[in-house]
């Protein structure tokens, strides 16, 4: 088996690792870097479990092999926020209680700091079909709703006070 040494920016760290070609981008960050919030869940990119966000946009890293993403960012939930100081939508999530077994959870906030970051007021519309595609088998869907629109919430007052996101 060829390795390659692949150069991955993720959480913004830089991590060079050898790996054989085609190794998809969620073994890398669970197993190799030991990030546990993107899940295994379909291994098909259908269910959102194991978003990551590539350049700021959402993408299913069971099935991005990391060839395609190196020299570009990705971000986890692991680098969203700290324990003291929590992105927008980790607060909002904690403060709607919108996690019952949390295994879509990681899903659910990186699809929203994506929305979010496009759009800082979206609808309810919007926001059930930018979660469409996310599985929470459940039932949590009305308290990600109060968490999606507390999260949108938290963002527009921070930008409001020249906060980052």
């Amino acid at each position: 088996m060829t390795l390659n040494a692949v150069t991955l920016s993720v959480n913004r760290v830089a991590h060079t690792l050898p790996l054989p070609a085609g190794t998809c981008l969620l073994t890398v960050l669970r197993n190799d870097l030991e990030l546990n919030s993107p899940k295994y869940g379909c291994g098909l990119g259908e269910c959102g479990a194991c978003t990551v966000l590539v350049d700021g946009v959402a993408a299913r890293a069971c099935v991005i092999p990391v060839g395609g993403v190196a020299g570009r960012e990705i971000t986890t939930l692991e680098g969203l926020g700290t324990p003291e100081a929590l992105h927008p939508v980790q607060q909002a999530f904690i403060e709607a209680q919108a996690a019952q077994c949390g295994y879509c959870l990681n899903g659910m906030i990186m699809m929203t700091v994506a929305l979010l970051a496009r759009n800082p007021s979206p609808s309810e519309e919007e926001i059930r079909r930018e979660l469409s595609g996310n599985l929470c088998r459940c039932g949590t869907h009305l308290e990600i709703m109060q968490a999606v629109l507390r999260a949108a919430e938290l963002t527009r007052q921070n930008m409001a006070q020249g906060k980052a996101a």
